[in-house]
């Protein structure tokens, strides 16, 4: 009977041993996985603003469908411009007080065109694939929308990418998936999307952390 019970607490003491090593083990795992596909994703969504400040510059309205904000950028060009200070004569002034009085203006000058696509991307054709999201074993695109939100009677044109996060983490233990979508923290990612823009804030600027944009 001793050993039988000894026998019992050794499984018992085992068993608690793989559960506690489990609850460090597992979100540990979870984390390294996470923090990798993030930072694919968030590289992807700064592909979609810098082809969308591009289209803003260009047309002043953001893209919200991926195939027409892909063409635009294999047959969009940026004017090139020089922007020079200069004196003339202020001829108003002349007109009224009859003294010659001169005045700064700015001049632009016009050099030329560059294509979107080599300024942009140069030799890659990554941004041809940027409706996907960049994960392994992940068949999903972003969401995207674009539009106008009313600004002091202005309409101001705003955009927004993003994907959910359990989209990006399908394959995980879903009790984790459902922590991280609670995160509220300065140094993650918060809510259940990895985001950037917004439909409702005048912004450009995604919801991660600066630890990516230094990555």
């Amino acid at each position: 009977m001793k050993l039988v019970i000894q026998l019992f607490l050794w499984i018992v003491i085992i068993g608690l041993g793989y559960l506690v090593f489990n609850a460090v083990y597992e979100p540990i795992q979870f984390n390294k996985v996470k923090e990798k596909r993030y930072e694919k994703v968030i590289d992807r969504l700064k592909d979609i603003r810098t082809a969308q400040l591009a289209h803003q510059e260009i047309t002043g309205n953001f893209e919200k469908d991926f195939d027409k904000l892909i063409r635009f950028i294999d047959t969009a060009e940026f004017t090139l411009t020089q922007r020079r200070d200069s004196t003339v004569l202020d001829e108003e002034y002349k007109k009224a007080y009859g003294v010659d009085q001169y005045k700064d203006i700015v001049l632009v000058d016009t050099l030329g065109t560059a294509s979107v696509k080599d300024s942009l991307f140069k030799n890659s054709t990554r941004y041809k694939d940027m409706m996907k999201v960049p994960v392994e074993g992940v068949d999903a695109n972003f969401i995207m929308d674009a539009g106008t939100i009313l600004k002091n009677d202005n309409k101001i044109p705003v955009f927004e990418a993003k994907v959910a996060k359990k989209v990006i983490l399908n394959d995980q233990d879903k009790d984790l998936i459902m922590a991280e979508n609670q995160v509220v923290s300065v140094d993650g990612v918060n809510g259940a999307f990895i985001t950037v823009g917004s439909m409702t804030e005048i912004k450009t600027e995604g919801n991660w952390p600066t630890a990516y944009d230094n990555n």
